[in-house]
């Protein structure tokens, strides 16, 4: 504890000598907010701001600052109940307010890192495979096998630095300071030099604005292409439903990406590691602030304005060729298809695809000759199909072919061309892929790191070495099956696809910390009264609010599917029985105590 003597004695003394002094100080001691950082600059905010890029243009720069914002304001609030008690949140949880909301914390917060460290990995490869080296990592199993090996092992040392107390921890905080400090520079630099060259101007911020109202609507840019002249009525109809759905799913996505629930338990467990209390609640604060939301809304702005200046509303020149054998070759051929051929299912005019199909048993087994024949006549079917729907592209309006890149999943290389007239084709595959490989690579370490403190509080040690190093073990081995677990084209799309799942779990947090906060036998003397306890609950409430929204939203598509609808509703209907019996058998307990 003598680390923590000599922290508080240094905020007294630079506390004694004014704001200046006081503000070293914070520098100097930040960490748990920089660990934050580490983890919400990862893939799944990248992702998000991609498609928020592409899908809704600068008009949707809002979304991941409202969503930082109610993420600092419920990390402040476990902060402060946490440094203000010295109570561990996990156990003061089931003593106080609700052991179902404890086990669900708990448990939630396990499974989203698991399921997150898989887009990390993924990510980290593209980044290596499409902008960093392409000539040396090729795609294959086997590249894929020990590129994430060696993240795997990196990923680990890392973590085993900030389990020495000393300088080997000091290392730690300062390689994650470093780590984001990169990636922040990276995306900041793409958006000077549009800045620089007048390619946009800062009328572009105006998107920071929350518009509501722009929930239900296609981005100003894609609804300017649907009225178009060329475009007909029917086929209007059935753009803004996929141009919609698309923008809902990725502001969603990028909102649970924001802050996840994993970070609302890293947050108190980092601090009392370090051995805080009450004196560095101040601290807490700053911390918050300056190492994640301001680095936060920076970097994700930066992203999200080199997207909507490179895709959103547009479509490179091969798609928009009068000739199909051009037009498939254009890196957004495959999403392009996908839609059309999604367009003839619903419009009853898929007939002409079942020529392209295939019939055979995947269960029967054939002679090497037969399997090559059979790989040679799909793969003549596939080429055959593919000519058949760069026709009909080519017959599309271009005003379409934009509406429907909108709707694409590009990988880093796509990416990373948006900057190519700025930066120039290898200096702009550099930035891209080293801001990219950063925020992969250290949302990995940080998802190891939580999963190991998660892992030994459950078995009431959550500062043990040895439960630590288990649990960051087996979140980097779920992370390193993300190549027997996603195979599809683009790679940073699996963030999103985590970020859906991500959201239904974050009220349960939200909803726990607002209780928390207001119950008096866990707070004491130290629970906020009179206006401060006002401002606390509508601010925790509204924050609150927003995420249940969003959750209710992806909910209701989950339930709405045939597939998962009943396991989803009646897993819905079994957490609120047991959430039920827990506030009873809280309250039987009450007059005992």
């Amino acid at each position: 504890m003598s680390n923590v003597f000599r922290d508080r004695e240094i905020l007294a003394a630079a506390q004694a000598k004014g704001p200046v002094a006081t503000l070293g100080a914070y520098f100097r001691l930040s960490g748990p907010g920089w660990l934050q950082s580490a983890i919400t600059l990862g893939g799944g905010s990248l992702a998000g701001a991609l498609y928020l890029g592409m899908a809704g243009g600068c008009t949707l720069l809002w979304v991941q600052l409202l969503a930082i914002t109610c993420g600092v304001i419920m990390l402040s609030a476990i902060s402060y109940i946490t440094l203000s008690t010295g109570k561990r949140p996990y156990a003061a949880m089931n003593e106080y307010v609700n052991p179902v909301l404890g086990t669900a914390w708990i448990t939630a917060t396990i499974l989203a890192n698991m399921i997150f460290i898989l887009p990390q990995f993924s990510l980290a490869y593209d980044a290596l495979e499409t902008n960093l080296m392409p000539a040396a990592v090729d795609g294959s199993r086997g590249s894929q096998l020990i590129v994430s090996a060696i993240l795997l092992v990196l990923a680990l040392g890392v973590v085993l630095l900030s389990l020495k107390p000393g300088w080997m921890s000091k290392l730690f905080d300062a390689l994650l300071k470093l780590i984001v400090g990169a990636v922040v520079v990276c995306f900041v630099m793409a958006v000077v030099q549009l800045f620089l060259q007048g390619k946009i101007t800062w009328e572009v911020f105006q998107g920071l604005i929350p518009d509501l109202a722009s929930w239900g609507k296609p981005a100003p840019a894609i609804a300017d292409l649907m009225v178009s002249e060329d475009v007909s009525g029917a086929a209007r109809s059935f753009w803004e439903s996929q141009v919609v759905g698309f923008k809902q799913e990725k502001m969603i996505a990028s909102a649970a990406a924001a802050v996840g629930i994993n970070m609302t338990f890293l947050l108190p467990y980092s601090m009392l590691a370090r051995g805080w209390d009450k004196t560095f609640r101040g601290l807490a604060r700053w911390d918050l602030i300056t190492g994640m939301a301001i680095p936060f809304v920076v970097v994700t702005s930066c992203i999200v304005i080199t997207t909507a200046y490179g895709f959103h509303g547009q479509a490179d020149e091969k798609m928009l060729s009068d000739d199909a054998a051009v037009i498939a070759q254009s890196g957004f051929y495959a999403t392009v298809a996908g839609v059309v051929e999604k367009r003839l299912v619903k419009e009853g005019n898929a007939q002409p695809l079942e020529a392209f199909e295939i019939d055979y048993d995947p269960t029967a087994k054939l002679t090497d000759d037969q399997k090559i024949a059979l790989a040679e006549k799909r793969a003549d079917a596939a080429a055959k199909k593919k000519q058949y729907l760069s026709g009909l592209i080519a017959k599309m309006p271009k005003d379409e072919r934009k509406i429907a890149v909108a709707l694409a999943k590009p990988n880093g290389n796509q990416l990373a061309k948006s900057l190519e007239p700025l930066l120039g084709a290898k200096l702009a595959n550099l930035v891209f892929g080293i801001g990219t490989l950063g925020m992969a690579f250290s949302t990995i370490i940080i998802l190891m790191l939580i999963n190991g403190f998660a892992l030994g509080e459950i078995f009431n040690n959550y500062n043990s070495p040895l439960w630590r190093i288990v649990g960051a073990v087996s979140a980097g081995a779920v992370g390193f099956c993300w190549v027997f677990l996603w195979v599809g084209a683009s790679k940073t799309y699996l963030a999103i696809v985590a970020g859906t799942f991500a959201i239904l779990l974050l009220p349960i947090a939200y909803f726990a910390f607002l209780l928390m906060i207001n119950n008096r036998d866990l707070m004491g003397a130290e629970k906020p009264v009179g206006f401060r306890m006002t401002v606390w609950n509508v601010l925790m409430t509204l924050a609150l609010l927003i995420v249940s929204i969003a959750a209710y939203t992806e909910l209701n598509k989950k339930i709405a599917n045939e597939a998962t609808g009943p396991m989803v509703l009646g897993g819905v209907i079994t957490f609120g029985l047991l959430m039920l019996v827990g506030f009873s058998a809280k309250q039987s307990r009450a007059p005992q105590g």
